[in-house]
């Protein structure tokens, strides 16, 4: 039996103009379902390929602010996320998630100054995300608010985090896996994608697709660097 929170994601195309812009991203324009397997599934590909773009119609379909945060969150800075959402159809399992959070890289600080205010009626006090780093308020976020039975929607978290905090994140990954969340994460960290057995998706050739770790080129191009930076600098002529 399928246990996952989200199943599929849809798109009806008539509930889209015909000069959308949409139109024009190749992966985008030629799906009309993504089905969803695993309790991890990262979205992979090069800019502008479409994975933001999906993720976040998602989760404005989910109920989530465009912004990022809970389903809890109302508040708007600039809005530009795109018209996709309003054609977005979810088809969701059995078990109904119990929370969730948006995180995008690009609306963070947005995020953290509404957490800072929210967090002032709290039992426990205020927490000041913005006296902390960028990469440290953003794992405490994660810490004090992802839980199991939770839908988790990332847009490239890795912006905010070092290496080793990645590997943080992976951690904390799992403890909500294990208590029955799902993740959807756009990303172009070999770090994060090697999370064990989940699904990648690689929106690159125009079209979305299963693709295996070591064929993402976050993970090639990454260990031709490491392995053979010298080589790699010369063909840049980066001397």
């Amino acid at each position: 039996m399928n246990e996952l929170l989200l199943r599929s994601i849809s798109i009806d195309w008539t509930a889209i103009a015909a000069d959308s812009y949409l139109r024009t991203i190749p992966a985008i324009a030629s799906a009309d379902a993504v089905t969803l397997h695993k309790p991890v599934t990262f979205f992979v590909g090069e800019n502008g390929t479409g994975k933001s773009t999906l993720l976040e119609a998602a989760a404005v379909a989910s109920g989530f602010n465009p912004e990022g945060g809970s389903r809890n969150y109302s508040f708007s800075t600039y809005d530009s996320h795109s018209e996709l959402h309003s054609a977005i159809r979810l088809t969701t399992g059995y078990r109904k998630a119990k929370w969730g959070y948006f995180l995008r890289a690009e609306s963070f600080y947005n995020v953290a100054t509404a957490e800072e205010e929210y967090s002032k009626l709290a039992p426990s006090g205020p927490e000041y995300y913005h006296r902390r780093s960028h990469g440290e308020s953003f794992m405490l976020l994660v810490q004090k608010h992802f839980t199991g039975n939770g839908l988790y929607f990332l847009d490239e978290p890795e912006a905010a985090l070092s290496p080793q905090r990645q590997l943080t994140l992976l951690l904390e990954i799992a403890r909500c896996v294990k208590a029955g969340a799902q993740f959807l994460i756009a990303t172009h960290s070999p770090i994060l994608m090697g999370y064990p057995d989940a699904e990648i998706l690689s929106f690159d050739d125009g079209t979305i697709l299963p693709c295996r770790y070591e064929d993402t080129a976050s993970y090639q191009v990454t260990k031709m660097f490491v392995c053979d930076r010298e080589q790699m600098l010369k063909r840049l002529e980066i001397e």
